[in-house]
């Protein structure tokens, strides 16, 4: 079984995922634009009983668009963000692509929130919209 190993960016943070990911996608709603500062987010989830978190972390929780809460982790170091979880999905993590540092890490395969993707996005051929 794969550890996949995700860290802020001073290292003081860190979540262990055993495991491959239940899910990997794309979100484009303006939450995740803000959060990451950029045109989307990447993230994938996985069991909460398949991650193992190291190091403090402060919260902050937003409500998105749907009305659902999201709790986000980040480090209070250096700032960045290094898993979620949300109350609408319980008994899973949702951990930002780019903190694995990881470019052979799984391909998203779903995309959300599509009505607020920027035009200039293009996705990977066969990806599935929920939206």
């Amino acid at each position: 079984m794969t550890d996949h190993v995700a860290s802020c960016s001073c290292g003081q943070l860190r979540i262990i995922a055993r495991g491959e990911p239940v899910r990997v996608s794309i979100c484009h709603c303006l939450c995740c634009q803000q959060r990451t500062g950029s045109a989307f987010g990447v993230q994938a989830r996985f069991s909460e009983d398949a991650t193992t978190v190291e190091g403090d972390s402060t919260q902050f929780a937003r409500t998105g668009d749907e009305g659902t809460t999201a709790h986000f982790h980040f480090c209070p170091s250096c700032g960045a963000t290094v898993f979620w979880r949300a109350d609408a999905i319980p008994g899973f993590v949702t951990i930002p692509v780019g903190a694995f540092a990881d470019p052979t890490f799984p391909a998203p395969t779903v995309t959300v929130y599509v009505d607020r993707k920027h035009a200039w996005v293009r996705l990977p051929d066969g990806i599935q919209s929920l939206d």
